[in-house]
């Protein structure tokens, strides 16, 4: 098996957050120990219905290293609507059987949500096309609405974080994620208020909240956006290359990588196609994680007919990913607990 030119994948294992919980520090002295080295398998489990983790077991004969969730339906301006949300539990439970956890956050829009069908509804209302609402305009004035709102919604978030903490769970955290892309309304007023953003984000839940089992995951994927080394722990990409495309992906791992003169783990935080491990050695870009996302990127049918999809990774090439010798699954992790 080739191996990656490990000098430029050594990463000091240190958090932003000089607070952080010996559960965070064990998860991030892990990461480092293996960056370079081996890549973590993982998989985001779907919104409503959560088959995916079953799926992959039933292909491979495994589980993935890393279980993605997501806090949407715990978005204030959801909940209102009716909207529930088991993710945090489900987090847990996973935890629990001894995976790792990561979190991302469709932040549903505070306020001004256009509500038109069929694609600017209020539960699409995390994307910039179907809100009004202007993230400019809340940075600029503590004093408006829109402000205290987005506080509100930080607090909403840091209760579901903080069960989290209790739980003794180290969290991926990946809030304000493909901002730069501008369909999410955190990114539609350009780099500064999205700046200011995530920075407010990280003071209130690390010194409001005392949210100490966090490692920010920024995904801003432009070098306009970085907030700083200061408020970074990682470096995320979101990928979705054409279908059956194994590629490594090896120019936007480069394009990662030049965000900071800093040294930072780079993970795969989105992908649709599994990328080739050997191909990723080959290239000498060895994404820490991966984490293909859910629905028809794993699966295809119905209830009890639901089958696996190969429309975009094959059974063949998932089955040599999980069984290669650079990738972790569930069953290789060390204990993370103690």
């Amino acid at each position: 098996m080739a191996k990656a030119n490990t000098s430029r994948f050594e990463v000091a294992p240190e958090l932003i957050n000089p607070r952080a919980s010996e559960g965070a520090k064990r998860l991030m002295r892990y990461l480092c120990s293996i960056y370079g080295k081996r890549m973590l398998t993982g998989q985001q489990i779907g919104v409503v219905s959560t088959p995916e983790f079953e799926m992959i077991h039933r292909v491979t004969g495994k589980y993935p290293a890393v279980g993605g969730f997501d806090f949407m339906n715990y978005s204030p301006s959801r909940v209102e609507r009716g909207a529930e949300c088991r993710d945090t539990d489900l987090a847990i439970d996973w935890w629990n059987r001894g995976g790792i956890v990561t979190f991302c956050w469709h932040w549903n829009a505070p306020k001004d949500l256009i509500d038109l069908p069929p694609d600017r509804t209020w539960g699409s209302g995390f994307y910039t096309k179907a809100t009004t609402f202007d993230v400019q305009r809340a940075m600029s004035d503590q004093d408006s609405e829109e402000y205290r709102l987005l506080i509100r919604d930080i607090d909403a978030i840091s209760d579901q974080l903080k069960r989290l903490q209790d739980e003794g769970v180290p969290v991926l955290w990946r809030p304000l994620h493909e901002a730069s892309g501008g369909w999410f309304w955190w990114g539609a007023k350009g780099p500064e208020p999205c700046i200011a953003l995530w920075k407010l984000m990280y003071e209130r839940m690390t010194h409001v909240h005392g949210l100490n089992n966090l490692i920010w995951v920024w995904n801003g994927q432009h070098k306009d956006w970085y907030p700083g080394d200061a408020y970074v722990d990682i470096i995320g990409e979101d990928i979705y290359p054409p279908a059956q495309d194994y590629g490594s992906q090896a120019e936007r791992f480069r394009m990662a990588e030049s965000y900071t003169a800093a040294r930072k783990i780079i993970a795969l935080t989105e992908n649709g196609v599994v990328p080739d491990p050997d191909r990723m050695l080959a290239d000498d870009c060895p994404w820490a994680w991966n984490c293909t996302w859910y629905g028809s990127f794993v699966f295809t049918g119905e209830g009890d007919e639901r089958v696996y999809s190969e429309e975009y990774t094959d059974a063949e090439q998932l089955v040599k990913t999980y069984a290669h010798p650079f990738t972790v699954t569930l069953d290789e992790l060390p204990n993370l607990k103690d």
